[in-house]
C-alpha cells in the first residue's frame, strides 16, 4: 500500500470518527433538551421552525436560566402564600372573574419572591419553561382565560377552570417541585 494511499485512510477514517462524534454529541444534546423541556421542546421547534433554530433558543433559556438566582422559600413564607390561596379560592364563589385576577397576580408574586423575572407573560413562560416546562399549558390555559375574563368573555366554567390550572402552577412554585 502506497503512502498516499495510507494517508487517504487516515483522513477518511478521522472525518468518519467526526462525523459520528459530532452526531452522537447532537444526539446526547437532543435527548437532553427533549427531556428537561418535555412538551415545551416540540413547541418551541415547531414554533421556530425546526429543530436547530427550536434547540438554540431551548439553550438560551438554560444559559438565561443558569445566571437567576432561584431560591427556595422559607416555611413560613410558604405558609403565608399557601393561606393567601386559599383566600383566592374563597373569593371565587363571589367573583371568580376578580378571583382569577387574583390568583394570576398572586402566581406572579410567587414568581418573583422565589427569583424569576416578572417582565411580561413571554418572558415568564420563557423562564418557567426550563424547570417547570410540565406545569407550563397550564398557565397558557389559566392566562388566555383571565385575558379573555378581563373583556367579559369568559365563561364560569372556564374562569373555575382558569383557577385549577393557576393551581397547578402554584403548587409547584411553592412547594420547590421542579421538572427536570
Amino acid at each position: 500500500m502506497s503512502t498516499d494511499t495510507f494517508k487517504a485512510i487516515i483522513i477518511a477514517a478521522v472525518v468518519v470518527v467526526v462525523a459520528l462524534t459530532l452526531t452522537f454529541a447532537m444526539l446526547v444534546r437532543r435527548r437532553h433538551l427533549r427531556d428537561r423541556f418535555g412538551p415545551e421542546y416540540e413547541r418551541t421547534v415547531e414554533e421556530k421552525g425546526g429543530a436547530l433554530a427550536g434547540e438554540r433558543e431551548l439553550r438560551a433559556r438554560e444559559q438565561r436560566h443558569d445566571r437567576l438566582e432561584i431560591k427556595e422559600l422559607p416555611a413560613e413564607r410558604r405558609r403565608q402564600y399557601a393561606d393567601e390561596w386559599t383566600t383566592v379560592q374563597e373569593h371565587f364563589v363571589d367573583r371568580p372573574d376578580g378571583s382569577v385576577a387574583e390568583a394570576d397576580e398572586l402566581v406572579s408574586r410567587l414568581m418573583s419572591e422565589r427569583g424569576y423575572p416578572t417582565d411580561g407573560f413571554g418572558g415568564q413562560l420563557r423562564d418557567l419553561s426550563v424547570e417547570h416546562a410540565d406545569t407550563l399549558d397550564h398557565y397558557r390555559s389559566a392566562h388566555d382565560v383571565k385575558v379573555r375574563s378581563a373583556d367579559g368573555r369568559a365563561t364560569t366554567e372556564e374562569l373555575r377552570g382558569a383557577m385549577v390550572h393557576y393551581r397547578a402552577l402554584f403548587t409547584e412554585l411553592l412547594t420547590d417541585e421542579r421538572n427536570r
